[in-house]
């Protein structure tokens, strides 16, 4: 219903011209089907694998940032072949207004055929299944990992739930910031006497690493999550990252690879950060009403796009014009960074078990520790 709402009111918005539609159908609508999309099959994975819900998590939203290098590419290409007037390889040339409207067409109808692939297939596990060779002991002895559950309601009255919004807050802020700059930064950094030594299609490449290098961190960092921990993988994204972006403003102006490889691993943390806390939320809360949860803690991730861009757009407007701008006019922005993410890393530290108020009885009146099975019995799902 809402893919096919935000089809048609985007499709409406350019074709009679009306930016309000364009926004409802693009963006209100287009934004709670992707919200809605992205939870529900990362929720249903953590049931999947109890003992690897890090491996789990990392996997599928490895795939959410992999679709945008596969949606961009065929967007062009689809362009080109509704108008013929549209070079892909040109970037000035624009596509006619018709030419997008049958663009949002079709990829409205495979996202829908995709998805109904998912929901015909997609299943959570049977209540009394467990892994070959899984003790739900064994991982309940590790620190932060409850076998309770929480539901939604009760999680937002906890300090560790909020404790872990600014965490991921944090975490994302400071990655969107380099994200969104990322072509003109490395071109501003190597730039003299007005030319940079960085050339367009090299920093398009730069943009391209930076993509493989988010994506990659989903999976490895958060399946590292898994052996480690969560809140100490999260004290390297944060401390290793205050660091990295510390030696970024100081010295990546001078080589080109050095900047390059700082750049690349602090988005490497920002992917592993987005990835990781479903399996965070896991631990803490249980998986009753997890997905919920995740749903309610992504909201920092909106505010944190938001706030990024305008911290790193607002200290470079206050340096120069675009294209004039060299290294040390990032430096304000990239140390403020590093207080942003300090301010995650000591929430961080300060997270906790949650009280046993907040837990779900267990059906028998006994102590409050529901697990998995009977959390997916009182939900309905089996």
């Amino acid at each position: 219903m809402l893919l096919g709402g935000r089809v048609r009111s985007r499709r409406a918005g350019i074709a009679r011209k009306q930016l309000w539609l364009l926004y409802l159908g693009y963006g209100l609508l287009g934004g709670i089907g992707l919200g809605i999309g992205y939870i529900s099959p990362v929720s249903t994975l953590i049931k999947w694998f109890p003992d690897r819900p890090g491996l789990a998590t990392g996997l599928a939203i490895m795939g959410f940032g992999g679709g945008a290098m596969v949606a961009s590419p065929l967007s062009r290409q689809l362009l080109s072949f509704y108008d013929p007037a549209y070079d892909p390889a040109n970037a000035g040339s624009t596509a006619s207004g018709s030419a997008l409207v049958w663009l949002f067409v079709t990829l409205g109808v495979g996202y829908f055929l995709i998805m109904m692939f998912g929901v015909f297939n997609v299943r959570v596990p049977a209540a009394d299944w467990r892994p070959a060779g899984f003790d739900p002991a064994r991982v309940a002895a590790k620190p932060l990992v409850t076998t309770a559950n929480v539901s939604a309601a009760n999680a937002v009255k906890t300090r560790s739930f909020w404790l872990l919004w600014v965490v991921l807050f944090c975490n994302v802020t400071a990655g969107i910031g380099i994200l969104e700059q990322a072509s003109p930064m490395i071109q501003d950094f190597f730039r003299d006497n007005g030319t940079s030594a960085v050339s367009v299609a090299a920093a398009g490449g730069f943009v391209g690493l930076l993509s493989l290098f988010n994506m990659g961190g989903r999976f490895v960092w958060s399946s590292t999550s898994d052996l480690i921990g969560r809140r100490p993988i999260y004290l390297v994204y944060l401390g290793v990252g205050m660091v990295l972006y510390a030696l970024l403003a100081l010295f990546g102006q001078t080589a080109t690879a050095l900047f390059v490889l700082l750049a690349c691993v602090i988005l490497s943390f920002y992917g592993g950060g987005f990835a990781t806390v479903p399996a965070y939320l896991r631990d803490l809360f249980g998986t009753y009403e997890v997905g919920a949860i995740h749903g309610r803690l992504l909201t920092a991730w909106s505010a944190a796009g938001v706030a990024g861009p305008l911290i790193v757009n607002g200290f470079l407007d206050a340096q120069g014009k675009p294209g004039t701008l060299t290294a040390a006019a990032y430096r304000p922005a990239l140390f403020t960074m590093v207080g942003v993410l300090a301010v995650g890393f000591v929430a961080n530290l300060l997270i906790r078990p949650v009280p046993e108020r907040f837990h779900e009885p267990a059906p028998d009146g006994g102590p409050d520790d529901v697990t998995e099975p009977v959390a997916a019995e009182r939900s309905g799902t089996r």
